[in-house]
């Protein structure tokens, strides 16, 4: 945990993964079914097999709820096309996915894989310090015009706005320009609030900074020039995740 911990600082942009699994609220307890599996098979198969962190989160506020979202890295994106193979190699993990995906009821009704790539100033996933309870994460797409729009913004993240992040309360989780999803060409990134109520707080102190206030007002780096749209949800981690 502690080297896993450690990825946002040092190494190469890793390939962030984020895989939907959408559910629907039925009778047949599919989220619950599903929130098992992930946190009492998945998870556990890939510490064994040397994967991770991991990061499990259940939707609070966000489109398209109820849905799961599993966050990983890895290292290259050969690394990403060799995961499941090696997931299924280890049969523990194969059986128990086996009789998830076959059992009684569907185990969830799609899902949606996006990738991105780490910034090369924040390259893969910090897991925050440790802390009493459960905080509140927040995950944020900015969508741009094109693609030079997104490399000032990304420019801006990489040249103070994440530091800004961590002065005023905010942990950074992870950063990433998406590669293959919907909404290109955008950027997406989560921070950790200790609370909604922390939250608030936060995005309040960081848009009334004088640091922010003297960023946003360079010449070209105005919102309305970098980012054409904003949205957000607000995740809960569920048992299993090891981004908490």
């Amino acid at each position: 945990m502690a080297v896993s911990a450690s990825q946002a600082s040092a190494g190469p942009p890793a390939i962030i993964e984020f895989r939907y699994f959408r559910c629907r609220n039925t009778t047949d307890n599919q989220r619950a079914r599903l929130t098992e599996w992930l946190s009492r098979s998945m998870a556990p198969a890939m510490a064994r097999v040397g994967m991770g962190p991991v990061g499990l989160f259940s939707a609070s506020i966000g489109v398209g709820t109820p849905f799961i979202l599993r966050v990983l890295s890895h290292a290259s994106m050969a690394a990403f096309e060799q995961a499941h193979e090696k997931m299924m190699a280890d049969e523990q993990y194969r059986k128990a996915t086996e009789a998830f995906l076959t059992g009684p009821g569907r185990p969830y009704e799609r899902m949606e894989v996006q990738l991105l790539r780490g910034f090369k100033g924040f390259p893969g996933i910090e897991i925050p310090p440790k802390r009493d309870g459960s905080r509140l994460f927040e995950l944020r797409c900015y969508e741009s015009n094109t693609p030079m729009s997104l490399a000032k913004k990304i420019g801006m993240f990489e040249n103070g706005e994440i530091d800004l992040f961590r002065k005023y309360g905010m942990a950074p989780v992870m950063f990433g320009e998406t590669i293959v999803g919907p909404k290109m060409p955008n950027l997406t990134y989560m921070v950790a609030h200790d609370s909604l109520t922390a939250r608030e707080a936060n995005w309040r102190a960081f848009g009334g900074s004088p640091e922010w206030k003297k960023m946003a007002a360079t010449p070209g780096l105005s919102d309305g020039e970098v980012v054409s749209n904003i949205s957000t949800t607000l995740l809960t981690p569920i048992a299993g995740s090891q981004i908490r």
